[in-house]
């Protein structure tokens, strides 16, 4: 995996989410959290549904299926899953992006 984050960032608190080849860092709000994140490896993410998330790509890969609706984003896109709405997906190794969750406990850290 390469240091795609700047020290500031991987200096943050790791976040703990069971993904395996995942580096994870937490920028914990009291309403809301920011995560940044590698994948070494590739992830399929079974169907699920939370609160509102907005991810920007920055390296990679991932194809989501948000509503019925299945598109891939890669580097400079970005996505919007609405709160509520089931979304599963495939994360290809060496993706990374910077993720929006809108609530505070999505994740604890590590």
């Amino acid at each position: 995996m390469t240091d795609l984050f700047p020290p500031p960032i991987r200096n943050l608190p790791a976040a703990d989410i069971p993904l395996e080849g995942l580096r994870a860092y937490l920028s914990q709000s009291e309403s809301h959290q920011i995560i940044f994140m590698e994948f070494e490896k590739e992830v399929d993410l079974p169907e699920h549904a939370h609160a509102a998330q907005v991810g920007i790509v920055l390296e990679g890969a991932i194809e989501l299926t948000i509503g019925g609706q299945t598109k891939t984003y890669a580097k400079g896109d970005r996505y919007f899953i609405p709160a509520g709405v089931p979304h599963s997906g495939k994360i290809h190794a060496g993706y990374a992006d910077i993720t929006f969750f809108d609530e505070p406990y999505r994740y604890a850290r590590k």
